[in-house]
């Protein structure tokens, strides 16, 4: 949990009118920076969990809403159990419900139906990355990931309560999870103030967790990557996300990938892309030509009066496609170079060449603007 006093827009190096795309980008940049395994600096790990920390509540939006009502004290005020480790009270992140939760219970004198927590509340989804060489994306690959998260305390098993003890039925709503406010026809109802909605309370919190139920932990994985991954691919790891509040299932896990470009193969789409250089006399007059592949090099035909930007197409030659669906294709296209300076002996042959070409390739274009 956060601890007083905590910044975590500081944290992140943002403003607190930040974007959640620029809070997102903020978060990445630095979880790349200290993360455990690519930093071995003493305090990278610590780092990285503040980190994951101060995005684990800017990067929810409701988080959020509620950490900006409470400044620093969200996070660290309350426990999520109410009357559990901090003694009750709704605190600074206490979520009273929208405007509209309250107006539904003006006029109700406690017998309707109203909503109060869920008793087991799933886990976040989390986020990390991974970088790839070219090499690795194609292929596919096992590495190693990292990543700060809430896991289920093994001491009380999720419960927050003491081994031997369980949550008790609030004494205050009786297990509704809502108190009324008010006397008679003008009566509000709002969450209740001794377990914060949950409907129970822990009396004799678990001494590790301090009624939690989860503990911060720096978890370790090995990722199978499939081969055919992009820039921006998001491989999902079930069950590998948070711990889930109250006992509730954890959330997952999703690992972005990032790939090194190739100095020669250019991803387009499911395809890659070639920038193969030719002469003008290969250009003019056709030629064969060697070409790099994925496996080794092949021999492309280049026709007579080839274009400068003309694509070939070897299908099924590229990179995987995710997800199995065969291979993409290899295009190649075809640039011709110039040089920036020619000597006597070139110039001659071009001046030759000018003498036998016949016509102007401007005219066309002239006569269609009218210039003709």
């Amino acid at each position: 949990m956060a601890s007083r006093g905590t910044d975590h827009y500081k944290t992140l190096g943002v403003e607190k009118k930040a974007s959640q795309e620029e809070i997102k980008k903020a978060y990445r940049k630095l979880a790349r920076q200290y993360h455990p395994d690519t930093n071995k600096d003493a305090g990278a790990e610590e780092r990285f969990k503040a980190i994951s920390e101060a995005y684990d509540i800017l990067g929810d939006p409701e988080k959020r809403k509620k950490y900006d009502r409470g400044g620093s004290m969200f996070g660290g005020a309350q426990s999520p159990f109410g009357g559990g480790a901090s003694g009750g009270g709704a605190g600074a992140g206490a979520d009273f419900g929208s405007f509209s939760d309250i107006l539904s219970g003006i006029f109700n004198t406690g017998g309707g139906r109203v909503r109060t927590k869920p008793a087991t509340e799933r886990g976040q989804d989390l986020e990390t990355s991974v970088t790839l060489s070219f090499e690795q994306a194609l292929a596919g690959a096992q590495v190693p990931v990292s990543v700060a998260t809430h896991s289920a305390c093994t001491t009380c098993r999720g419960s927050g309560a003491r081994p031997g003890t369980s949550p008790k039925v609030c004494p205050v709503c009786n297990g509704r999870g809502v108190e009324a406010q008010g006397q008679g026809v003008f009566s509000v109802t709002r969450p209740c103030s001794r377990c914060n909605g949950s409907g129970t309370v822990i009396e004799e919190p678990c001494g590790t967790c301090g009624g939690e139920g989860r503990l911060r932990e720096m978890k370790r994985y090995r990722v199978n990557i499939p081969k055919g991954v992009r820039e921006g691919s998001r491989i999902r790891l079930a069950g590998k996300g948070e711990a889930g509040l109250r006992g509730g299932p954890p959330g997952d896990l999703y690992v972005v990938t990032h790939v090194t470009e190739s100095d020669v193969f250019k991803p387009k789409g499911d395809h890659l892309e070639v920038e193969v250089p030719i002469t003008v006399a290969e250009a003019l007059g056709g030629a064969e030509v060697e070409v790099p592949t994925l496996h080794g090099t092949k021999k492309l035909r280049v026709a007579p009066g080839t274009k400068h930007g003309t694509v070939q197409r070897l299908r099924g030659e590229g990179a995987p496609v995710l997800g199995g669906k065969g291979n993409g294709d290899l295009h190649y296209r075809f640039v011709i170079e110039l040089p920036s300076s020619l000597n006597d002996e070139q110039k001659a042959a071009v001046e030759q060449l000018s003498k036998v070409m016949n016509g102007n390739p401007r005219e066309r274009i002239l006569r269609a603007a009218g210039a003709r």
